[in-house]
């Protein structure tokens, strides 16, 4: 669950209200701090969180997870670019009713023409090809997508896909331009949404300005927003303390870094909550040591996760399956479905025990150590919990050093799976099903770094994702998790928490429980400044 302080001070519940209901001010420019330098602009071709925060603004969807609502579900899906939609009677056919009168930021027309364009760049059957194309798997589906008109488009898929309309709410799943090649996009994106690209300049700045001519009356609030790249946690979180910036990177503050911006006089708000990310292991299976299945397995009974939570979340944090636990994660698997599963029971030293027994089997001992590099990105979040690893895996005989990476060239190198084992962080950009198993663990997927496959795991895949019946789809996704977790396919760690600060003048903004990607656009925040 959430949890919201404002620091150095206690405030009556009215007080809050109060502060909720006051007229909204244009004007001012939000100064955010940027944790890493963002690959590029084009959200579609990118994998990470710090290229959808601060170009989400930039874009429309066709519908969106409503901002105001901290936990997303199907139910709090919204209209955006499209007025409303149907379905055919078997669920194959989903038609939207598109806004008219929307401008790209060039002053062209929008219409259902960009929008079959931008799902031919999704599904490969564009004339240009986009660089990279992270989230395939979440389209594979479908069929193919007609404009019956200017202002109606149907996207016709193979089979029954419940989950398609909340995979087009992320904040992953902008509508492109048609007429913008998609190179252009990568440097210089052209969107229809309430801030226009102004300025990126590499590892400093990244500037976007209201959009004057935003379709929807009276936004954005806000005449800009300005990301400064600040690569060091402790000085970013200074700078913030000292009022440099009105917010923090979202999710950036940590548990353990809350109590260094408790301040007897500050009036900071503070919102820790989960976030759907989870640290996890990327273990490459084509190549030795880990294409032995006795050693992931000995890797999976070697974690004690417990210890991940109380060194890193103090005690903030969750153990889960594959997908987010509940209550903020809506298909997390049970705990005592959990428990059954090797590695995840109780008793840390009987789990090491069976794993030294495995590393003997492969050859290993106190005196024979197994010796690799752990790959880790260069922010926090990363690399903390790479140094609880190394202590962890002593106790069966492995010898590890951390082999640390610029976020720049981080998924370069798992696209290459150039590593033999990393300390990664998984955020699902939808907390369905049908993202995590597709994106994470489909055998054709982009976003498989550590190259699981399993024909038959991924056949119950599309048995899942075409179950209309949510009880059973739930009871069959349980399954699934635990035939994950007990493959090693990806071991998971545990379930992050983490804090987003912002100054008390800051208004509207609401942090998402079960998706750090999809709650930016921030046309709904304004400013109270005196």
């Amino acid at each position: 669950m959430r949890s919201r302080v404002l620091i150095g001070c206690v405030v009556a519940a009215v007080l809050c209200s109060a502060g909720a209901a006051l007229a909204q001010k244009s004007g001012g420019v939000l100064r955010m701090y940027h944790r890493s330098n963002p690959p590029s602009a084009s959200i579609h071709e990118e994998a990470t969180i710090s290229t959808v925060v601060p170009f989400m603004p930039v874009f429309n969807n066709l519908v969106l997870f409503d901002p105001a609502v901290a936990q997303n579900s199907e139910a709090s899906i919204v209209p955006d670019l499209a007025e409303s939609w149907s379905w055919n009677d078997d669920g194959t056919e989903l038609t939207f009713k598109l806004r008219q009168g929307v401008k790209w930021h060039d002053g062209l027309p929008f219409t259902a023409t960009d929008v079959e364009c931008t799902f031919n760049l999704l599904t490969g059957r564009a004339r240009d090809n986009l660089r990279r194309n992270p989230r395939a798997t979440w389209y594979r589906n479908i069929n193919y997508v007609h404009s019956d008109n200017a202002y109606e488009v149907t996207i016709y898929l193979n089979r029954p896909q419940p989950s398609i309309l909340s995979l087009l709410a992320s904040g992953y799943s902008p509508i492109y331009p048609c007429h913008i090649p998609p190179a252009q996009m990568r440097l210089k994106p052209i969107g229809t949404g309430p801030f226009k690209f102004h300025s990126f300049k590499e590892f400093e700045r990244i500037k976007l300005v209201r959009n004057p001519d935003y379709w929807k009356p009276g936004r954005p609030y806000l005449d800009g927003i300005e990301y400064t790249i600040v690569t060091s946690p402790t000085t970013a979180l200074l700078s913030f303390s000292a009022g440099r910036f009105d917010m923090t990177f979202p999710w950036e503050v940590t548990v353990p870094q809350l109590k260094e911006t408790q301040r007897p006089k500050s009036k900071t708000v503070c919102e820790t909550s989960a976030m759907n990310n989870n640290t996890n292991l990327l273990v490459n299976h084509r190549a030795a040591p880990f294409d032995n299945p006795d050693i992931r397995r000995a890797l999976a009974l070697a974690l004690d996760r417990r210890a991940f939570v109380a060194a890193l979340g103090v005690g903030a944090g969750e153990i889960g399956g594959h997908l987010q636990p509940p209550p903020d994660g809506l298909w997390g698997l049970p705990s005592d479905m959990l428990a059954a599963v090797p590695g995840f029971g109780p008793d840390v030293k009987q789990n090491r025990e069976e794993a030294r027994a495995l590393m003997a089997k492969a050859g290993y001992s106190r005196d024979h150590q197994l010796r690799l590099k752990i790959s880790t990105r260069s922010v926090a979040l990363y690399n903390n919990p790479a140094q609880l690893l190394i202590d962890q895996l002593k106790e069966i005989n492995i010898a590890a050093t951390l082999d640390v990476v610029e976020t720049s060239h981080w998924f370069t190198r798992l696209d290459r799976m150039d590593y033999s084992i990393a300390l990664n962080t998984t955020g699902n950009g939808v907390d369905d099903p049908d993202q995590s198993f597709y994106e994470n663990f489909s055998c054709r997927s982009e976003r498989n770094y550590n190259g699981y496959c399993n024909p038959e795991i991924e056949r119950l895949f599309d048995i899942q994702s075409g179950e209309l019946d949510a009880e059973k789809r739930r009871q069959l996704v349980w399954e699934i998790d635990a035939k994950l977790l007990a493959d090693g396919a990806r071991p998971p760690i545990m379930w992050n928490r983490a804090a987003t600060c912002w100054q008390p003048y800051v208004k509207g903004f609401v942090a998402h429980v079960n998706s750090m990607y999809n709650g930016f656009r921030l046309e709904d925040v304004w400013l109270d400044r005196p």
